[in-house]
């Protein structure tokens, strides 16, 4: 079994490692891009493209499944990637979990990029799934940057700004963004003088992972535990600040690359240097 993910940097190693363990034998594809970090300044129409070039690398190793592993992506990008890649190809999106927060009852608050705070995807989200409970969205600019490149004093001040405008009492909160999950016990650790005694924290890389699964068409096939990176479409390996997160460190080891050719140039994916911000 190979199950592809995308994201424009290490949020995926999220699902990945939710993935190998679920299944030990999964051949994981990670399709990333991460020259064009952060992806949240930019236009919805940048990301589709950036994402739609990720997408069709992985595709053409023929995974079983595509997992869009990044709430920016599938916020802008996951109607148009589907379009194009299913059905041959299941695409499974992240969602915020606000639905499980709900449930929780009391007072949620659902830290995401800014282009994915505010935005009609994820209002829509709290207005069907939030319930009664009384939900809140923190802005967390800079973070998943931050994040990103290892850089631990940002990840830090972008924590402690989020964590400052996360009302008191809070008892749950969403990671709205897959790098978040990477430095969960930080956030947990900033937010707990003034959080509920109880404060719950709700990623959505397990939820995702068990839907990948379920996508395949054929779950009785095995793998060999491998794992390809492409960057912008090509053979690429870990970046280092991967092995800065437990996630990380699980996949780093058994790092390979295709076992027939692969992309051997940039797979659609435009220069967005100049217009990126930060």
């Amino acid at each position: 079994m190979k199950i592809a993910l995308m994201d424009s940097g290490i949020g995926l190693l999220a699902a990945a490692d939710a993935l190998r363990k679920l299944r030990p034998d999964v051949d994981l594809v990670l399709s990333s891009n991460p020259a064009s970090m952060p992806w949240g300044p930019l236009t919805p129409e940048e990301v589709t493209e950036l994402a739609l070039g990720c997408c069709r690398a992985a595709a053409a190793l023929e995974p079983d499944a595509l997992v869009v592993a990044c709430n920016t992506a599938s916020v802008h990008a996951l109607a148009t990637l589907r379009a194009e890649l299913e059905p041959g190809l299941p695409v499974i999106g992240t969602v915020p979990a606000i639905k499980p927060a709900a449930a929780l009852g009391g007072r949620v608050a659902i830290w995401a990029t800014p282009a994915t705070t505010g935005s009609d995807y994820q209002r829509g989200l709290i207005r069907d799934f939030g319930g009664t409970a009384d939900v809140t969205e923190v802005a967390c600019p800079g973070l998943a940057d931050a994040v990103e490149h290892g850089d631990e004093d940002a990840t830090a001040a972008a924590i402690a700004d989020a964590a400052a405008r996360t009302p008191h009492g809070t008892d749950v909160i969403v990671l709205g963004c897959t790098h978040y999950e990477l430095v969960a016990d930080r956030i947990r650790a900033a937010v707990a003088p003034t959080a509920s005694p109880a404060l719950a924290l709700l990623g959505s890389a397990d939820a995702v992972a068990a839907q990948a699964l379920r996508r395949v068409a054929d779950p009785t096939r095995t793998g060999t535990g491998t794992l390809t990176v492409l960057h912008a479409g090509l053979p690429a390996t870990l970046p280092p600040t991967a092995t800065l997160y437990p996630q990380g460190l699980t996949l780093a080891p058994v790092t390979a690359y295709p076992t027939r050719p692969g992309p051997t140039r940039e797979v659609d994916q435009p220069d967005f240097s100049r217009t990126r911000a930060g």
